[in-house]
């Protein structure tokens, strides 16, 4: 069975593995048809994700098909488009029994901390698969992605009536604006870059885009979609009074926290991880529907024959990539 595997920085090589074989109790054997290419996937390529050892199946965004199921599956049927909830917690720690699976002390996340999608065939917890055949396998490769912006709105227990700032306007900033606007939210986007402040300007007439916070900006809630430490820094600046920060992005360095300000505006800083089972169905009724329409954001493909090159070409300065699929099957 073909598979594409990272094995150092910048090196991806076509492999051959072994056949997953039939699936087990609660599990399903599912083709993988195709991979949204994310920020972890790029930052593993480049060996910058800490998370990541050599050498890794990438692929957590996924579009499958069921190929079989075993025994006491009864919500998936052959032949079943599905995505992929790719995060496989203990069900038995602290976080877990309380809900919080996103937050699973254990967590294994598909790509990241064991092999992921870049292969051919594989079987998963038939818990993880959700079905939607209405929906086309690049649209379903896109459902992971939206949940962190999904989650992270949720966090932040936004109503229409808050002014919403969002720094940066990634693939993952972008998921954030979809959930802002469906709450009716006033929202601003900050974003240096010119290629993507125009693609906001185009996609979303209603959202103020700016290519740098004005010193007098101020909104309620704050989201930072960066995973740039100053980024995160200065968010602080720019949250009303009584606001509130939801870090969307993520980095390893450390932020400098402005206890004075923090204080005196009394503010509320909310860390965002992952997504929740629920949000899932919740997402594809949303794409179902037509309230959530994104695939105008893919704008480049690759296949495994050809993916060194795309990622080549993805991580390239000033790459105007949005967002890239790679058909597997």
């Amino acid at each position: 069975m073909r598979a594409l595997q990272l094995t150092q920085k910048r090196q991806l090589h076509g492999v051959d593995i072994p056949e997953p074989g039939a699936p087990g109790p609660g599990e399903a054997l599912v083709a993988t048809k195709t991979m949204g290419v994310c920020g972890t996937d790029i930052s593993g390529f480049l060996g910058k994700m800490p998370f990541i050892d050599f050498p890794r199946i990438l692929g957590h965004e996924l579009g499958v098909e069921v190929i079989s199921v075993g025994t006491g599956v009864s919500h998936l049927q052959v032949g079943d488009r599905c995505c992929v909830e790719p995060y496989l917690h203990c069900g038995q720690c602290y976080s877990c029994r309380r809900g919080s699976t996103n937050c699973c002390e254990h967590m294994r996340v598909l790509g990241v901390h064991c092999d992921g999608g870049l292969r051919e065939r594989m079987v998963l917890p038939a818990s993880k698969l959700h079905v939607a055949n209405s929906l086309s396998y690049e649209q379903l490769a896109l459902v992971e992605m939206l949940g962190i912006g999904c989650h992270a709105v949720d966090r932040a227990k936004l109503s229409h009536a808050d002014e919403v700032l969002v720094l940066g306007a990634g693939p993952i900033g972008l998921t954030v604006i979809e959930f802002t606007l469906l709450t009716g939210a006033r929202t601003t986007v900050c974003e240096p870059g010119e290629t993507r402040r125009a693609f906001v300007k185009a996609r979303y007439p209603e959202v103020t885009v700016l290519s740098e916070p004005p010193n007098d900006l101020a909104a309620q809630v704050v989201f930072d979609a960066t995973g740039n430490p100053g980024s995160m820094s200065q968010a602080f600046r720019y949250a009303h009074f009584t606001g509130r920060i939801i870090y969307v992005g993520i980095t390893k360095e450390p932020v400098v926290l402005d206890d004075p300000l923090f204080h005196r505006k009394e503010l509320t800083l909310l860390a965002s991880r992952n997504a929740l089972s629920r949000d899932f169905p919740r997402i594809l009724e949303l794409m179902t529907t037509g309230k959530l329409a994104i695939t105008d954001w893919i704008n480049d493909f690759a296949t495994l024959d050809d993916a060194q090159e795309g990622f080549e070409r993805w991580t390239k300065p000033g790459s105007t990539v949005v967002k890239a699929v790679i058909r597997v099957s």
